[in-house]
């Protein structure tokens, strides 16, 4: 499994994670099964979130990580409604007695709060110093907000941005990617897939993702995963309750696509002009 450096740490992880948004609507039994078969595959970043299920998808995840929590990357988020000083620090707090863990790797304010962003990176220090997370970043920021973010908490304090990212999606790289490499902070994709908006065999991008794949042995998914990740400090997070799904993302980080592929990747799926406001989901 392909890895690089996430944080200000320099610690790497894999470029390819799972994800847990919607999980607590999946079977349970199939979904941990796949988180561990994600871990087994070298897939060790997991991503998840307060909101997600109301914190039911956090319990699952300390569920499927029991026993194994030093082989994680652990990333949580917090919810804007908790993001003031105060409630970023008991929001913190619920989300570790869920996850069954004393420290997150990474935690995330999941979009831009209502609250004040000092107060915010504040309790982010806070919770920083007190050993309860390894680092911090933001989620669905656009450049204005990681410039707003960057000067109140100075370089090097932003892990990564978590942004909405996938082949039918390339906004970020108008203006949030080339921010982020600029300022080593690490471009987190969402929803690498589409959100059930993959592209279908019978249209003229499937057939491009289909021909490469077959070339490789590969599957779409995986060449679609690997287009993502092309170039250095993008990691993307698929998710998938099924455990042979999770392995086969995983199989994706060590796909060796040609620049030929890459650059036909790149025009059946054009990233469009630089929109108003930043895509998210």
């Amino acid at each position: 499994m392909t890895d690089q450096p996430l944080g200000p740490s320099g610690r790497r992880v894999p470029v390819l994670g799972q994800g847990t948004w919607n999980m607590e609507r999946d079977d349970r039994a199939a979904a941990i099964a796949a988180l561990r078969a994600g871990l087994d595959a070298g897939m060790t970043h997991i991503d998840t979130a307060e909101m997600y299920g109301n914190g039911r998808v956090e319990e699952l995840v300390a569920e499927a990580i029991a026993g194994r929590r030093d082989e994680v990357f652990l990333v949580s988020k917090v919810l804007p409604n908790n993001a003031s000083f105060k409630g970023v620090l008991r929001a913190c707090d619920g989300s570790l007695k869920r996850l069954a863990t004393d420290r997150l790797d990474v935690y995330l304010l999941h979009w831009r709060s209502r609250h004040p962003l000092e107060g915010t990176i504040e309790a982010f220090e806070k919770l920083l110093n007190d050993g309860k997370i390894g680092a911090w970043g933001v989620s669905n920021f656009d450049v204005d907000d990681l410039e707003e973010a960057l000067a109140i908490a100075g370089a090097g304090r932003i892990a990564c941005n978590q942004v909405l990212y996938h082949l039918g999606e390339r906004a970020i790289e108008h203006a949030v990617l080339p921010w982020c490499r600029e300022h080593e902070v690490a471009a987190v994709a969402y929803s690498p897939f589409g959100s059930g908006r993959f592209p279908a065999p019978g249209t003229s991008g499937g057939r491009v993702l289909a021909e490469i794949a077959a070339a490789h042995d590969a599957t779409p998914h995986q060449v679609a995963l690997r287009f993502l990740v092309r170039e250095p400090g993008v990691f993307a997070i698929p998710k998938s309750s099924h455990p042979d799904r999770a392995v086969e993302n995983a199989v994706a980080a060590d796909l060796e696509l040609a620049p030929a592929e890459l650059e036909r990747l790149a025009r059946a799926f054009p990233r469009g002009r630089l929109p108003r406001e930043l895509p998210v989901i």
